[in-house]
């Protein structure tokens, strides 16, 4: 750096002012418009990623917006004897990056920008880390900033003696010491050491108070949440604390067997404001004697939770089963009416063993000519005895008669009155003996660990608070990754996510899902707390006169002042260019527009009309696009009607609706044979009720004609009620057999019949009989005399139904269920049938909406939903097709290519991504799929392009990192029709079929 007075110092700033803004001019000038560009008010500034510099970003804006930092930078001064005296190269290099530091704090502060260019800082770090391609730790980083930064401000102090250093003003912001402390042969050994950011493990660790505990003591230490530790005898105590406390989290360690660094994804909770009092020397002794008493509360709380495990997993074999449910299940054995049978001559639990849960309607039952048993309800004994056992219910729907008891579990044989009181009043009284010392036992359990979450939280331990500045993220992988910061806005108490150029107002419960870890490869890798008892730290400046805050340009020295007000003279420019520029483009436009209206040459135009034939492709028969192409041409034939025919049209169409009733009347009592599927022939009589053909053809449908052509002799001898009661029994125990068998995605019985689906997820019965019964309702069934007397009868006992007897909400809500999980199946078949035909963009979309809408149901239960691999696997296949593609257009660099390939990625791939970041169940194919896509587009940084499209990547690549503060728009598919989705099963497998046997088939 050469020595510069200070009018020439004023000139470098202005002249550095202009060349960055060319610099920046140049790369902006291809944006769609300059109002993307201009900052809102005081919302704060971004930096622009200038390659693999989101790094720079999130240190360099959490250290901005802390008051007392920036105004050091900001008031820096280098006396022109003391530039005169620097000779050596690094103190050349620690000038100029203070004054790039200065320049770029000072646009930060008054800029009309939304974003400032960091270039020239950049470069001299690059310049120092001796690379341009590799991403920066963020605490390599931190490091020598503030290694450069105490070297510039020592040179500013005049002296390089130990005294001089303890009143640097970083030394004193940023440092503080720790005393080491060493047990020997009985002798204290101590040694006091300076830190200024202090590193903290997360591996075994849950919260930051168990950091420091492990990081403290060297022994066995005893913190609240973890019981491990080392035995050194070895013990760290804060001596001073600086005013601005920086933790480093370790979460990055060295795979041994894999030979490479690995992240570490553990969750590590950290709190808003930390108590620091425990760690400081000064409280050695009382810290000592509360570890003390967190040992003892420890292992009385261990013998208590021994004690509960005794009670919850009781008995001497392998199995061990809860002693309170053990008590209450011989008590309600003892209870059960005795039975003078043998069990296995029983022909009650003989019929009622085939099926789990029992058939709804039995004839078996219906026709039993033995008694009811007595509901014994003396002394209300037994209140947990199951209620089909005790007292029967009558089904109007499902049964004419009503039941009678059958106890299907064991009995005693024989038990006296006497007997039974003596066993009832034992065992209840056990029972409640053992409940009463559990819920003793938990009571001591929760006293304890309140008391040890209280240990440390009393006043004379709650001096010295510490409050959360701003938290660092990253989010990938250790070879590869993205940072931001977010940072808490003391003057308007809110936290604020910095990315880059996007800057948004957050909240804590982002900060913590973002920065906590566990969840997603995102998590906090840096923690800078600031003394809360300091309020210097984050007040503003004021007028040494009027003692009024000083805001924006009014808070910078009269140097760097005209500095920004150079820039945005520059800014302002730029903008009256571009606008000029837009009014040429949009009147050449329209001179275009307006000679393009003129009359076309006749030869031209003869040509431009030749059809050009479309390429051939597969598809449906030939006879279909005829058809299509037939009813595409007819409207134009409509159009094209003279006016004056309107009337005879009009005439036609009431003669038409005069004749409609005629031969409505004539068909009415006409016969047809119709071939169902499954069924087989049957007579169909098209009368009032109606008869829809595609309704009949349904599996739900098949299997209710079946079962009513099976109950045909019940119906004929005993009539329609007891037809209606057999054909219910063969359907019940059909759908019930059907949802007993293994299914594959190609043969999923659940799309046959919404009572597998309910079957198979274990719905309430009565949700289950009512929608049976609702199947024998269908006016469809008319079709015969028999079905109609089936389906008036089902009609008179679905009437019978109260509302007090069946839970309406429920029952909908199932079916809503049903109806999803056959929405979810639709998309996932149009999803294929897409990727089969190579139209990835519609694929993608229609699988991500199958893989949320499934993970909503999935949450209440495997059965629920899809399998969802199979869901993910497709839609990785094509967000990674998709990719390629849009990365293959964007690096083209020619402007058509490079639009597409951003349309791509905004409306399909980053939706996508940020879906699945959110997902805290992803597989680890999704999740590496997801991290080659992000590594991806980090490795165009370092490729050679034009300003422009470097631009256009910096903006690009912040969305494609990271989205937990952006609104996930996802475009909607188109709706399907899924009650009519009737060969489900067919047209997967037929779709396949054709994806690995590379042959397209059509299912029409």
């Amino acid at each position: 750096m050469r020595n510069k007075t200070k009018e020439q110092w004023t000139i470098y700033a202005e002249e550095n002012a202009a060349r960055m803004k060319r610099k920046r001019c140049e790369a902006q000038s291809d944006m769609c418009s300059p109002a993307d560009w201009i900052r809102q008010d005081d919302w704060p500034v971004g930096i622009r990623n200038v390659g693999n510099t989101c790094w720079f970003s999130a240190v360099i804006q959490s250290l901005f917006h802390l008051p007392v930092f920036r105004r050091l930078v900001l008031s820096y001064h280098l006396s022109e004897r003391m530039l005169e005296k620097c000779k050596s190269h690094s103190d050349k290099r620690n000038i100029a990056f203070m004054q790039e530091l200065r320049c770029l704090f000072a646009l930060m502060v008054g800029s009309t920008r939304r974003f400032v260019d960091p270039s020239a800082a950049v470069e001299l770090l690059r310049d120092a880390f001796r690379t341009s391609e590799a991403q920066q730790d963020v605490s390599e980083f931190s490091h020598k900033l503030l290694d450069w930064l105490e070297d510039a401000f020592q040179l500013a102090a005049k002296g390089n003696n130990t005294e001089d250093k303890q009143h640097n003003p970083m030394v004193q912001l940023f440092y503080g010491t720790f005393v080491t402390e060493r047990r020997l042969e009985g002798k204290t050994l101590c040694n006091i050491e300076q830190f200024g950011q202090y590193p903290l493990q997360v591996n075994g660790f849950s919260n930051l108070d168990e950091c420091l505990e492990g990081a403290m003591v060297e022994k066995e230490i005893e913190s609240l949440h973890s019981d491990n530790g080392v035995t050194s005898g070895r013990e760290r105590w804060f001596k001073k604390l600086p005013p601005v406390l920086t933790f480093e989290l370790s979460r990055f360690e060295f795979n041994t067997q894999l030979g490479r660094p690995e992240k570490i994804h553990k969750k590590l909770e950290f709190p808003q404001i930390i108590y620091m009092d425990r760690y400081l020397h000064k409280n050695l002794e009382q810290t000592h004697e509360r570890r003390g008493e967190v040992k003892k509360l420890k292992e009385q709380l261990a013998v208590l939770q021994q004690k509960v495990e005794c009670y919850k997993n009781y008995g001497s074999g392998p199995t061990k089963y809860p002693l309170a449910d053990m008590l209450q299940f011989v008590l309600e054995f003892a209870t059960t009416k005795p039975t003078s049978v043998s069990p296995t001559e029983d022909p009650r639990l003989a019929a009622s063993s085939p099926t789990p849960t029992g058939l709804p309607l039995s004839e078996t039952i219906s026709k039993d000519t033995s008694e009811p048993g007595v509901t014994d309800s003396s002394e209300g004994l037994v209140s947990s005895v199951s209620s089909c056992q005790r007292t029967p219910i009558y089904k109007p729907f499902t049964q004419c008669r009503y039941p009678i008891d059958c106890p299907p579990h064991p009995a005693p044989h024989s038990i006296t009155e006497e007997e039974l009181h003596f066993v009832k009043t034992c065992l209840q009284r056990w029972r409640t003996e053992v409940e009463n010392d559990i819920n003793e036992l938990k009571a001591s359990i929760d006293r304890l660990s309140q008391t040890l979450e209280g240990m440390y939280s009393d006043n004379s331990l709650c001096q010295v608070p510490y409050r959360l500045h701003a938290v660092l993220v990253h989010e990938g992988q250790a070879s590869a990754g993205h940072y931001w910061a977010y940072i808490y806005d003391h003057a308007n108490q809110r936290w604020m996510k910095y990315n880059d150029v996007s800057i948004t107002e957050s909240s804590w419960d982002e900060l913590e899902r973002d920065s906590f870890g566990g969840m997603t490869n995102a998590s906090a890798y840096c923690l800078m707390y600031i003394d809360d008892r300091l309020p210097h730290l984050i007040t503003e400046d004021t007028d040494d006169e009027t003692g009024q805050v000083l805001h924006g340009m009014d808070s910078l020295p009269a140097v760097l002042r005209r500095y920004v007000q150079e820039d945005n003279r520059w800014f302002q420019q730029e903008l009256s260019e571009w606008e000029e520029q837009f009014c040429q483009t949009a009147t050449a436009q329209e001179e275009f527009t307006t000679a393009s209206a003129e009359p076309p040459n006749p030869s031209l135009d003869s040509v431009q009309q030749t059809p050009v034939e479309p390429a051939p492709q597969s598809g449906p028969p030939t006879e279909e696009p005829d058809q299509e192409a037939a009813s595409e041409t007819q409207p134009e034939t409509e159009t094209e009607k003279d006016p004056e025919d309107a009337p005879e049209a009009e005439q036609r169409d009431e003669e038409q609706q005069q004749e409609a009733p005629a031969r409505q009347r004539q068909t009415e009592n006409e016969v047809s044979e119709v071939e169902i599927p499954n069924v087989g022939r049957i007579m169909v009589r098209a009368d009032a009720d109606g008869y829809n053909e595609e309704m009949m053809l349904t599996p739900a449908m098949q299997g209710v004609i079946l079962a009513i052509a099976k109950a045909r002799q019940t119906f004929d001898k005993e009539g329609p009620e007891a037809g209606l009661i057999k054909a219910f029994h063969e359907e019940y125990s059909r759908l019930y057999e059907l949802s007993q068998e293994e299914a594959t995605p190609q043969e999923d019985a659940r799309l046959q019949h919404a009572l597998v689906y309910f079957f198979q997820n274990k719905a309430p019965k009565r949700v289950i009989e009512r929608t049976l019964l609702e199947q024998f309702t269908d006016r469809n069934l008319s079709f015969d005399e028999r079905a109609i007397s089936i389906m008036r009868e089902a009609r008179a006992k679905l009437r019978l139904i109260k509302p007090e007897d069946m839970d309406m909400d429920e029952y909908l809500q199932w079916h809503d269920d049903y109806r999803l999980f056959r929405t979810v199946f639709v998309y996932l078949l149009n999803g294929l049938e897409h990727y089969q035909h190579g139209k990835m963009r519609e694929a993608l979309n229609y699988l991500t909406h199958a893989y949320e809408t499934n993970g909503s149901l999935l949450k209440n239960g495997d059965k629920r939903g899809v399998d969802k691999s199979l869901i993910a696997v497709y839609r990785r296949k094509c967000l990674t097709a998709l990719n390629d593609s849009a990365s293959r257009l964007f690096c083209s660099g020619e402007e058509g290519k490079v639009e597409e390939g951003v349309a791509i990625m905004d409306e399909v791939v980053i939706p996508c991504l940020h879906l699945m970041s959110r997902d805290s169940s992803l597989s680890q194919e999704d999740r590496d799929a997801m991290e080659s896509i992000r590594s991806h587009w980090c490795c165009c940084l370092g490729r050679d392009m034009d300003d422009s499209l470097q631009v256009k990547l910096g903006e690009l690549l912040p969305r494609v990192l990271d989205g937990s503060t952006e609104t996930v728009v996802l475009k909607d598919p188109p709706k399907v029709h899924v009650n009519q989705a009737h060969d489900l099963c067919s047209r997967l497998a037929a779709v396949m079929e054709s994806i690995h046997n590379t042959s397209v088939v059509i299912v029409k």
